[in-house]
């Protein structure tokens, strides 16, 4: 399997471009088979927490090491993810047509989020929890395009926005401050017209799904915790 790309040092203004690059690049560098056998007609399950398996999920480190560890949580294995001004990517190379599992579903819960952040800053650019999906649109860093579905610290719940760093992220705040934290919330998102919605693209295959409880740029501490990632053909019941 290749290795990700070098990432730079210091975080300037390309930093987030070149993470997104440099993770994509991996994602696309080679084809998954499913996790089940056959061809899923209804879903398609990523490698699963519940079933205490983090094969195929590969970290990257930007600074530090978040600390991600599959723990027992009200009887069931989930992954817990921990940063104190620290910054990694757990991330699953995974080719997924967006024209048969549109849906992307998962559960995910936080212990707090940061105070005074502007998130839309680069300063600001920390999140307890965020799950990002990642299409590599060419050979190019300029190409990669990522839709980052984030719990924020100050972002009203149903914002979004460019990332800071790089048009080529997009943030959509689906959980914001304190008011839903530690207990488990559940989030579904078509994301063939999410990527048509902010990008103007249909998308019809990403090359891969990441996870991301960060640090870094506030200096602060946040804990996490997530459940089962999963891509379905129909809009679960109540999110049409």
């Amino acid at each position: 399997m290749k290795m990700l790309r070098s990432i730079r040092a210091t975080r300037a203004g390309r930093y987030y471009r070149t993470v997104l690059h440099d993770v994509c690049r991996l994602l696309a560098a080679a084809a998954f088979v499913r996790t089940s056998v056959g061809t899923p007609t209804h879903a398609e399950a990523l490698r699963g927490f519940s079933n205490g398996d983090l094969n195929g999920w590969e970290e990257k480190s930007f600074q530090g090491h978040t600390d991600y560890t599959l723990v027992n949580l009200d009887g069931e294995t989930v992954l817990h993810a921990r940063c104190d001004a620290t910054a990694s990517v757990l991330y699953l190379e995974r080719h997924i047509d967006l024209r048969q599992t549109p849906w992307l579903r998962w559960r995910w819960r936080v212990n707090r989020t940061f105070t005074n952040v502007d998130e839309r800053s680069k300063q600001g650019d920390d999140y307890p929890a965020r799950v990002y999906v990642v299409v590599d649109d060419g050979l190019l860093p300029w190409r990669t395009l990522a839709v980052n579905y984030v719990w924020a610290s100050r972002e009203p719940k149903g914002s979004d926005w460019p990332n800071a760093y790089t048009g080529n992220a997009h943030m959509v705040a689906l959980r914001s401050g304190s008011a839903d934290t530690k207990h488990w919330e559940v989030e579904a998102r078509n994301v063939r017209q999410d990527f048509k919605r902010f990008y103007g693209k249909d998308v019809e295959r990403i090359d891969g799904v990441a996870l991301m409880t960060d640090c870094d740029n506030t200096g602060g501490r946040a804990e996490a915790w997530y459940g089962d990632i999963e891509f379905l053909r129909q809009a679960p019941k109540g999110k049409r």
